[in-house]
């Protein structure tokens, strides 16, 4: 008897659901939407940040000068004392100084334990 019942209920409610199918144009229209605003989550959440943080490392390579202080790609701590090229510079290691590519270092702000 209850099994019967759940039976009669199942079938009055998919009849009226059957008769709301949305047509061929409407899904299309709706998928179509969803990429749209798949693409532009992913140019808000991903690709905006990411060429935001690529043109500051520009702009701060841009402005090496003689006397910064930088960390270079393997850790190293030193200081620029020429300027070779657009793509190369001196950095003073301490005893060595070294040629290095401008896109491998990152300029040290923060002070550091080995300053003091």
């Amino acid at each position: 008897m209850l099994i019967s019942q759940a039976l009669a209920a199942t079938t009055e409610v998919v009849a009226p659901a059957a008769a709301a199918t949305p047509s061929a144009s409407e899904s299309f229209a709706w998928n179509m939407g969803l990429i749209v605003l798949m693409f532009v989550l992913f140019y808000v959440l991903l690709i905006r940040p990411q060429q935001k943080r690529l043109k500051a490392q520009q702009t701060m390579l841009g402005g090496l000068k003689v006397g910064d202080k930088v960390v270079t790609s393997g850790g190293l701590l030193g200081t620029i004392t020429r300027l070779n090229s657009d793509t190369e510079v001196e950095v003073d290691l301490g005893s060595v100084k070294v040629t290095a590519l401008r896109y491998t270092l990152n300029v040290r702000n923060e002070p550091s334990i080995l300053n003091k």
